[in-house]
């Protein structure tokens, strides 16, 4: 990578491949950084902070920074019924992850609830399957080579598995 020094522009610049951080202009940067960062890392750590009990009822669905008006807040989707452990435990929580970043990140946690149906899952499935073999048996039968004919056929099997 190399700088060119003599253009008439008041930066130089940088020939050659940049990173994509380089490229963004110095106010969505600042931004990305203070949102994108602290999300992400909440989201690739969240089984360390909140425990291996909770992990499984819970995930941080998003963050809103402090402003004037508000705190930073961090929304968590809770599987229906397991509000009051996370309830008990949300300080707890917020010291974790203020600890994990090492200052003040986050001042309130707010909880929404999901259900989890595996009934309607399996049956949404059920359906998916019936119409990709209607759908897809047909044009596997007219493909003429038979190596691609038997490897669509055996795709569609391990699809079926899943």
């Amino acid at each position: 990578m190399q700088f060119k020094k003599y253009t008439k522009q008041r930066h130089g610049s940088i020939q050659g491949l940049r990173s994509f951080k380089d490229t963004l202009p110095k106010n969505i940067k600042k931004i990305i950084n203070k949102r994108g960062v602290i999300y992400s890392e909440i989201l690739n750590n969240w089984k360390y902070i909140v425990g291996e009990k909770l992990f499984k009822v819970c995930f941080p669905k998003s963050y809103k920074n402090s402003n004037k008006f508000m705190m930073s807040t961090l929304l968590i989707m809770v599987r229906r019924g397991h509000e009051i452990d996370l309830e008990y435990s949300k300080q707890e929580i917020i010291n974790r992850i203020n600890v994990f970043f090492g200052n003040s990140v986050i001042e309130k946690i707010k909880f929404s609830s999901f259900t989890e149906d595996k009934q309607s899952l399996e049956r949404k499935d059920y359906v998916n399957l019936n119409a990709t073999d209607d759908r897809f048996n047909k044009k596997i039968k007219d493909v003429k080579n038979e190596k691609i004919k038997k490897s669509l056929m055996e795709l569609t099997k391990a699809f079926k598995k899943k």
